[in-house]
């Protein structure tokens, strides 16, 4: 019986052939850890094994982007224990200025298809986009994987979704996440790996891709997984470290799913979520009319330069609504650097929009601003829990839907703007 993408790509870094439920040790192309829990990972290394902490520093990273720069003393303590670490064991470090850890090793080449990289991150599963394993694992986890360069792992079960239809802006990859999200549920893919399949799926550029599989979590998977064509490849190969390091995994034919599902997404309207959880999805039109005090563009799920450039296409010389703040925080150091060479970041200022340098920016408390109570916030990251992104409320949403909303001074379908 043929193999899933998980399975093919566990089993060639485990030396074993894997099944679902099986329980493997599997070495790792890629060991990271970020601001957020990377001081937790040093400090148990320094007290376990302080001669020979690390087993492969050039496999080895640190990411700062939860709070970057650090506004707060605990922040920064922990940012710079991780800068000394690095620097006595030849870590690489992305520091305060580079961006979103996981899009910054996608970019810079660390991560390719069919390799394996875990950190400290519950997002790291967004490398499903390319067809990467990814993961993110507790403190302790990452400190025992920075030793020995391997963990233990139970290779999960693979749904498969089918995808049929198209759908036409300004629906979005952002629309048919939330889609995909709603019909799921919150735990309709716990402890599953997910294969996507489907026209709609095939034309995904990298930014949708990184859109759809940065929401694996919010459904309860461990991860999901797109099939790399021939652009995500040379993507990723002009860009990799080590070019022999491009290996793309495809599932057999006659791979074994423990669930098959198809969706058609056929004239799909723009979506949210409403409070207080992700998979509260709505149409726009159904929340339509909702005033909104401030908009968040940015976050792993659309923080990428294509995001930005369909913002400012959508403003089109309009004006951000009166009494609404927008901020906006690209995905990485580069992102905005193109934004700027192209006259992006111009176009949204003069919208009335607050542009921040790369990072989380309004998933992480300090470095863009937090919502306060009462307030109605229209957001594109991935999760509004209460307390996530402040203290108010926070809906989910497209790039465009959340401009839209900005523009009207209330949640509005995009289409009427158009």
């Amino acid at each position: 019986m043929g193999m899933t993408m998980i399975e093919k790509i566990i089993a060639s870094h485990s030396g074993d052939e894997v099944r679902a439920g099986a329980v493997v040790w599997m070495n790792l192309d890629v060991r990271s850890a970020r601001d957020f829990g990377g001081a937790n990972v040093v400090k148990t290394l320094e007290r376990e094994c302080p001669d020979n902490p690390v087993h492969d520093p050039a496999r080895t990273v640190f990411t700062f982007d939860c709070n970057a720069p650090a506004v707060t003393i605990p922040y920064a303590n922990n940012q710079h224990i991780c800068r000394q670490f690095a620097r006595s064991h030849g870590i690489t470090l992305f520091d305060v200025d580079a961006g979103i850890g996981s899009h910054v090793l996608l970019d810079s080449g660390w991560v390719s298809p069919g390799m394996t990289a875990v950190g400290t991150d519950s997002h790291l599963n967004i490398f499903g986009a390319i067809g990467a394993f990814g993961q993110g694992m507790g403190d302790l986890d990452i400190a025992f994987v920075f030793k020995y360069g391997r963990t233990w792992f139970e290779v999960p079960p693979t749904m498969k979704i089918t995808i049929h239809g198209t759908y036409d802006y300004p629906t979005s990859a952002k629309d048919l996440a939330l889609f995909i999200l709603g019909q799921l549920g919150a735990s309709g893919a716990l402890g599953r790996a997910v294969e996507f399949y489907g026209p709609q799926i095939e034309r995904l550029d990298l930014a949708e891709r990184l859109t759809l599989c940065s929401m694996a979590t919010e459904m309860g998977a461990v991860i999901s997984l797109i099939p790399p064509n021939e652009e995500i490849i040379e993507y990723c190969r002009t860009r990799a470290r080590d070019a022999d390091m491009v290996r793309p995994v495809f599932a057999d034919p006659d791979a074994s799913y423990c669930e098959e599902l198809e969706f058609d997404v056929t004239d799909l309207p723009s979506l949210m979520s409403a409070p207080p959880n992700p998979d509260n999805v709505h149409t726009v039109a159904e929340l339509s009319g909702r005033r909104v005090d401030s908009v968040f563009l940015g976050s792993c799920t659309n923080g990428r330069y294509e995001d930005f450039a369909l913002v400012a296409e959508f403003l089109a010389g309009q004006k951000v609504a009166p009494n609404v703040m927008v901020k906006a925080v690209p995905a990485t150091r580069e992102i905005y650097g193109r934004l700027l060479a192209d006259g992006v970041i111009a176009q949204l200022h003069e919208a009335g929009v607050i542009v921040s340098h790369a990072g989380c920016g309004g998933c992480a408390s300090g470095q863009i601003g937090m919502t306060g109570k009462g307030e109605v916030q229209v957001s594109t990251a991935n999760r509004n829990f209460p307390g996530k992104q402040g203290e108010g409320e926070t809906y989910l949403a497209s790039p465009v839907a959340a401009i839209a909303a900005a523009i009207a001074g209330e949640i509005v379908p995009p289409v009427e703007l158009i």
